[in-house]
């Protein structure tokens, strides 16, 4: 079966008071969840077991090496899920609040992608009768 995309989203994440990388891309994951509805993959392409999508998270942040993967990966709720962390993101001059953390004066900003991919039969195929790309034969009278 040929692994087809399904939905991509967007987020946005930030750290105010922390300078924690973990922190902002963990929230900027969550934010991108919160924009998806998947209702199409069990309406119309008829997968009934969400934990078969593929997601795949990209995640960008100032220094990615600082980075805890599985906080992140366990921002997403369900599927297959794989991760990568790239340099990005922006660090822009806070104000230090010393009862949240003392000598922290920047913000950490973080952005992600999702991808949410599904196998389907006929991806590879979308001439077949009575199939859409998905692998559904929405259409069809």
């Amino acid at each position: 079966m040929a692994k087809k995309r399904f939905a991509i989203e967007l987020g946005y994440g930030a750290d105010l008071h922390g300078e924690n990388m973990t922190t902002a891309a963990v929230r900027a994951v969550r934010d991108a969840v919160s924009h998806a509805c998947l209702c199409g993959i069990l309406e119309i392409c008829g997968l009934s077991d969400l934990d078969r999508v593929h997601v795949h998270a990209e995640a960008a942040v100032p220094d990615p090496e600082s980075v805890d993967r599985d906080a992140v990966l366990s921002a997403i709720p369900l599927g297959q899920k794989t991760l990568k962390v790239v340099k990005g993101g922006l660090i822009v001059e806070g104000v230090e609040v010393p009862r949240f953390a003392p000598g922290v004066d920047h913000i950490v900003m973080a952005c992600a992608a999702l991808t949410v991919s599904i196998e389907t039969d006929a991806a590879s195929d979308s001439s077949a009768p009575g199939k859409q790309a998905c692998g559904c034969s929405a259409g069809d009278n």
